[in-house]
This record gives C-alpha cells, structure tokens and sequence, in this order.
C-alpha cells in the first residue's frame, strides 16, 4: 500500500514517533543491548508488555527497551522499513500489505501478545438489551480503514446483517487515538474505542459501553511483535530474549489480579486512576484478551486474511507461513518458567 512507502519518507525529515520516558533503562556502557520498540498505539489493551516493563523482565534478559508509540499501523511499519524502529507491536495484517509491495526485506511477526480485538462500543445511553440491530440508520466512528478495528468492526457489523456506510454510516477519517475526543465533542451516535478511554468516557458521563468489538469479532492473532526478516536472522539472541521477557509478562498477567495489574501498569498510563485502570483490565480478563502464551500459529494469519477480503481490502493472499516464525515463541515456553 502506498501510504508505508509515503510514511517512510515523513518519518525520515520529520519522525512522527513519541518516545515515552521511563522504558529506557540502559545506555552506553550498561551492558545492556538497546532494543527500538515501536507499539502501535498506548492502550491497557497491552498490559502484558507494561508489566514486562514495570517489573524488569527485559533487563532480566538484557535488554533496554526504548519504547515510541506510532502512532498507527502504517506509521508503526514505516518505522520498520525506515530503519527507525527494531521490533513493532502491531496487526500481523500489516506484514501482508508490506509483502505485497515486493519488499525483499519483508516483515515477520515473531509473537503473539493478544488474541482478541481490543475495542468496546460506546454509546450515548445505556443499553441493557443491546443488539447490533441497533446501529441500523445511525452513526458510528470507527478507525483507519484497512487497519485491524476498522477490519474486524465492518466484520463484526457484516456479520449481524449490517453493511456499513449502507445500513449504518461509518465514519473512518478521524485518527483511531482522536476517536475518544470527537464522540466526547459530539460526533457520532456510538464509538470503537480502546481501553482505558472507554472507560474514562463513562465515568465522565460522556458515553456507556455496551458491547466488546472482540467478544463479537472472535479470537484472532489480533497484535503480535514483528521485525524485518533482515533483523530476524542478524539477530535472533535478542529476538528470543524479548519474546521470554513478554511471556513473562503474559504469566504475571495471567496470575495476578486486575488490582495488582494496574499498579503494575500505572506508570504508563498517568491521567487514569487505579480504579479505572483496574476496571479496564477486568474487562479484557474476563473476555480472555490476553494470550497465555506468544505462539502465533498460521492458521490466525489465514483467518485474518480471509477478513481483509471480506471487508473489501484488495490484497493478494500470501503464505502465511512465509510471514510467521514460531521458533522464538516455542523456545521460550521451555526456557522461561
């Protein structure tokens, strides 16, 4: 897609990247190896990385992870191909639409971190009896089209009968990280919209949640850690260290409780309280967001390339053996108890 090829030349004048302070923790002389991580976008949606973070799994295995957010995926694959970023947590969907453009240096998606979508809608009033049928003849702000929420949200509405932009009017040219603020100025009959904003927006009376995108969307390899096939075979020490240190993160996750979850986390998220950070972690607890380990099987990719062609993203299928490895991922249940 030409919007990654574009993106790259915008991140070489002008780096569109955020550093976020407080993931660094190394540096010249520390011993420590210095991995560029480019996240998607910052949501409770990916606690499992924060607590590897927060609780030093990384400096357990070496690493100092300098943490930017894109954000999106086009700009978190631009990073990659720009040579601004090592590894990118995002869409395994991405490495299909850079594959397509003839990149010798294609990308790999190495682990897996979430096996769900990870929006709720958002709607102006409660809704105990809430069905799809609902947004029929209304307005819904969703997100970049062709990315993974604005795929797996026509997906979803696809499959209760509603053809978006025909049954339900869809809006797609607002910033996924921006969607929050418009449906709060007004825009928009219901959201697709991350944790913990979902979360903020209710207790500010602003809007109500009433359905998870990804309990109705399904499991799917929905974000998963990648890197250039270039970066992979140059260095594949580090790669496997940081897929311990996010298993790690998944064990503690899935061993602790939302309380204990969220303070872990806090550090990353400094406008939510605790309260809304544990609500928000609750929430993807209970509908099993989180993977309990980073195996990221081919059979996820192919049903996520099925979506692209369901939603009418135009993209030649492609082997998804070709754009995973699960070496990384079945090594590290072995090595990291």
């Amino acid at each position: 897609m030409r919007r990654y090829l574009v993106l790259i030349l915008v991140l070489l004048l002008a780096p569109a990247l955020f550093f976020l302070p407080g993931c660094g923790n190394g540096g010249s002389g520390s011993g420590l190896t210095q991995v560029r991580c480019c996240e998607v976008m910052r949501s409770v949606f990916y606690a499992p990385q924060y607590v590897a973070l927060s609780q030093g799994f990384f400096l357990e295995q070496g690493l100092d992870i300098e943490m930017t957010t894109g954000p999106g995926a086009d700009k978190v694959m631009a990073a990659l191909l720009s040579d601004t970023a090592d590894i990118s947590l995002a869409g395994p969907e991405s490495t299909v639409y850079v594959y397509n453009q003839g990149q010798e240096d294609y990308v790999i998606s190495f682990a897996q971190l979430t096996q769900r979508e990870g929006t709720f809608l958002v709607g102006r009033k409660p809704e105990a009896d809430f069905k799809w049928e609902n947004l029929r003849g209304r307005t819904l702000l969703g997100g970049r089209p062709g990315g993974g929420p604005e795929m797996t949200l026509e997906y979803v509405l696809q499959n209760h009968g509603l053809i978006p932009n025909q049954d339900v009017t869809v809006i797609t040219d607002i910033q996924l990280t921006a969607v929050p603020g418009a449906f709060e100025g007004g825009t928009g009959d219901y959201a697709a919209i991350f944790e913990p904003m979902a979360s903020m927006l209710e207790r500010e009376r602003v809007g109500h949640v009433i359905a998870s995108v990804g309990v109705a969307g399904g499991d799917m390899p929905y974000a998963a850690y990648m890197a250039r096939r270039s970066y992979i075979e140059k260095n594949p020490a580090v790669i496997q260290r940081f897929t311990n240190a996010i298993y790690k993160g998944q064990l503690w996750v899935n061993r602790h409780s939302p309380e204990e979850i969220a303070s872990a986390v806090q550090p990353f998220f400094i406008d939510a309280d605790l309260d809304i950070l544990a609500k928000c972690i609750e929430r993807y607890k209970a509908q099993n967001t989180w993977d309990s380990n980073p195996v990221l099987e081919p059979e996820g990719l192919d049903h996520l390339q099925r979506m692209i062609q369901s939603v009418g993203e135009h993209e030649k299928p492609v082997d998804s053996k070709t754009l995973i490895t699960r070496k990384f991922a079945d090594r590290a249940l072995v090595e990291v108890k």
